[in-house]
């Protein structure tokens, strides 16, 4: 399986060509909707060949700050010409349509890796200005921050038709995923501004301030749960969503509530620990439904789950999710042959899951890669196991 991942790597490896100065990757030859790069596939492909081709990574995440729009805008995914599409020209939205800003994460892993400190210059800039764009778009009412799915339903969170947003009310309210996401670009823009000698005090403090706001104002104590704001509010709102575990990934958390919260949810077979870890919408929730992001399970979450659960100190967690993660794969990919966009939680077929029944493309895409880190997946359980 993991071979064949490493050749779907290879086979999405085009040469440069505009708007990208390097080789780029794509989200996977059965993409649904063509060549398409960028969005928070391409760093999940950047961590998983980052130790074995640190060059093809660190190129990858130039190409992703190269079309940094002058008001800081990073674009969501880019749409290339080719693939299953056939599309003829390149297109992206420029203006309303962000991705969750991970790729600072995976800088800080190529940094770590190769100990060439030295190109965090050339980071630093679009991650303040990716920082000045969400504090001028995207800045809550009150603290925090928002993606548009609330206000335009264009999905900016990366989770199409997730459930936090069936019922609540239109408005800039601060989302746990979205705050959780700044939080880390602070922690980061304030080490990278000491590497450099430059004054951190300021993301040193937004960094500290938003900390407190997900520690008690997106929190509720009774139930050991992160929530948006709406539903910390109004408990007719709460739900079981995997975008609760962004603070325990990111580091917001306190030490006891991400501990409560590993053990309360993410290793309960009820909630979010499935056959297939980590169910996007908790098992006994009731909207949990075999749909694309309202149930299935994607490995790019159960990765970020793993790394979340590490970062507490917590290897017993992180290997369970990574192994029925990885075994769930291997049986599926010894069946069918392929690598899956999404997997059925409950350890069934993938091809029994449904993608967006209200379009042509009601199942998930064959030979995809942006969701599936699984090499380094693998590494990471070989070094805890």
């Amino acid at each position: 399986m993991l071979a064949y991942v490493a050749s779907l790597h290879q086979k999405g490896t085009h040469p440069a060509t505009w708007p990208f100065d390097y080789e780029w990757e794509d989200l996977g030859p059965g993409y649904v909707y063509g060549n398409a790069f960028g969005h928070w596939d391409v760093v999940h492909e950047i961590i998983d060949v980052l130790p074995s081709y640190p060059e093809h990574a660190l190129h990858q995440l130039l190409n992703d700050i190269k079309n940094q729009e002058p008001n800081g805008l990073l674009p969501g995914s880019i749409y290339m010409p080719g693939g299953l599409s056939k599309r003829d020209s390149v297109t992206w939205n420029k203006t309303t349509q962000g991705h969750p800003p991970l790729w600072p994460l995976a800088v800080q892993d190529y940094v770590r890796l190769t100990k060439d400190s030295a190109v965090i210059r050339t980071f630093y800039t679009p991650l303040i200005r990716q920082i000045a764009w969400f504090e001028n778009n995207r800045k809550a009412e009150g603290e925090g921050f928002f993606y548009n799915d609330i206000l335009l339903k264009k999905w900016e969170s990366g989770v199409d038709e997730g459930i936090r947003f069936d019922e609540v009310a239109k408005g800039p309210l601060a989302c746990v995923d979205a705050t959780s996401h700044v939080y880390a670009l602070y922690q980061i823009a304030a080490q990278w501004a000491r590497q450099l000698g430059l004054d951190a005090r300021y993301y040193e403090k937004r960094a500290t301030d938003l900390r407190t706001f997900i520690q008690t104002g997106l929190y509720v104590p009774a139930d050991g749960m992160f929530y948006d704001s709406w539903a910390v509010k109004d408990p007719a709102l709460r739900n079981l969503p995997f975008e609760s575990m962004w603070p325990v990934v990111t580091g917001a958390a306190t030490p006891a509530q991400a501990n409560q919260y590993i053990d309360k949810y993410l290793l309960n077979k009820t909630v979010f620990l499935t056959d297939h870890p980590i169910a996007t919408v908790g098992r006994r929730d009731p909207k949990f439904e075999l749909r694309m992001w309202r149930g299935p399970a994607w490995n790019s979450m159960a990765y970020w789950a793993a790394r979340g659960c590490l970062h507490y100190g917590r290897k017993d967690a992180a290997k369970i999710i990574l192994e029925k993660a990885l075994d769930d794969s291997a049986k599926q990919f010894k069946r069918t042959g392929t690598i899956w966009e999404f997997y059925n939680p409950l350890g069934g077929k993938p091809e029994d899951v449904k993608r967006k029944p209200n379009t042509k493309y009601n199942t998930p895409c064959r030979d995809y890669l942006g969701h599936n880190p699984l090499i380094e997946m693998a590494r990471l359980y070989d070094s805890i196991k």
